[in-house]
């Protein structure tokens, strides 16, 4: 058990917040699976957007592809044209950036869009890549020994998993 305790709902507001600066009329959400999807559908909702919210996996541009192969976290769907669009990428905790370059290549698979911006519920630095979020609701330090994953129950709240392997 760890002592790290954040508020996910709380954080949210502060992201709907953050995110209302950066969303344009022509702006499209996209939601990396799976805890940026989760974040992308509700974005979408609150913030009364047209149309509907992209997914999108870093399964298939992943660096590490050959130790994690697929994940079950569903795979990308774009209801709508990247080609000169521009992008919001949501997602749960930036870390290394290494998925975010996976799913900017990804991205690129299906077009060359106008701009594409970031924003995170939670940047935990560790970064391996220069990568970074045009806005995070907090930002935390863990172990890296630690890993920090949004969950949502059934009844669309969100919280925090924090996990620690045993020794």
């Amino acid at each position: 058990m760890s002592a790290l305790a954040l508020n996910a709902e709380a954080l949210y507001s502060e992201l709907l917040r953050g995110v209302q600066a950066l969303v344009g009329p022509q702006t499209r959400l996209v939601g990396i699976t799976s805890g940026g999807a989760w974040l992308a559908e509700r974005l979408q909702k609150d913030l009364a957007l047209a149309g509907q919210h992209g997914t999108i996996s870093s399964a298939m541009h992943r660096d590490d592809f050959a130790q994690r192969g697929l994940s079950a976290g569903g795979q990308t769907s774009l209801p709508f044209g990247i080609q000169g669009a521009d992008l919001l990428i949501l997602d749960d905790v930036l870390y290394t950036g290494r998925t975010i370059r996976a799913v900017i290549n990804e991205l690129f698979d299906y077009g060359r869009p106008s701009s594409v911006k970031l924003a995170v519920l939670v940047d935990r630095g560790g970064r391996q890549l220069p990568i970074q979020a045009d806005f995070a609701a907090a930002r935390v330090a863990l172990p890296d020994s630690q890993s920090l994953a949004l969950v949502r129950d059934a009844s669309g709240t969100f919280s925090f998993q924090v996990e620690t392997p045993a020794e």
